[in-house]
């Protein structure tokens, strides 16, 4: 009951204000005092401040304020402990090693491959999978656009 009071005479010191701004023909200031001046009655008339009076004054409601803070603490502090080791729960376990094998090879290296580093190269221009084949079409669109 308090609190309906105080924001109506709140909203109506408000709206005082806002009309002795407009007589000083200063209406765009007075329109925003006014629309700040309204907010207090909007949230009386709605029934929010009653509510939040019996929130604020309840040993229950701010229990359960305690509660809610708790829960997001072990939240957060198990996420930070997940992010500290380096690893979320069963990510190692449940990565494939690649998904296209073939596709990684040539940024692999020769020893990882499993080939042999002292064989040579297969003939250049014979084939459609050659690396220089590839690579001849990119150098030749970088060419033309001068890089």
């Amino acid at each position: 009951m308090i609190a309906e009071t105080v924001c109506s005479a709140v909203a109506a010191a408000g709206l005082g204000i806002a009309a002795v701004t407009a007589f000083r023909k200063r209406f765009l200031t007075a329109a925003r005092i006014a629309a700040y001046a309204l907010v207090p009655l909007g949230l009386v008339m709605t029934g929010f401040v009653e509510w939040a009076a019996d929130t604020a004054f309840s040993p229950v409601a701010w229990a359960g304020f305690g509660v809610l803070g708790g829960a997001w603490l072990l939240f957060a502090g198990t996420r930070a402990i997940e992010r500290r080791r380096g690893r979320r729960k069963g990510a190692t376990a449940a990565q494939p090693d690649v998904v296209a094998p073939q596709a990684s090879a040539p940024s692999l290296g020769a020893a990882k491959r499993g080939t042999d580093p002292t064989r040579s190269k297969p003939s250049t221009g014979s084939r459609a999978g050659d690396s220089g084949d590839d690579f001849s079409d990119i150098e030749a669109i970088l060419k033309k656009h001068g890089i």
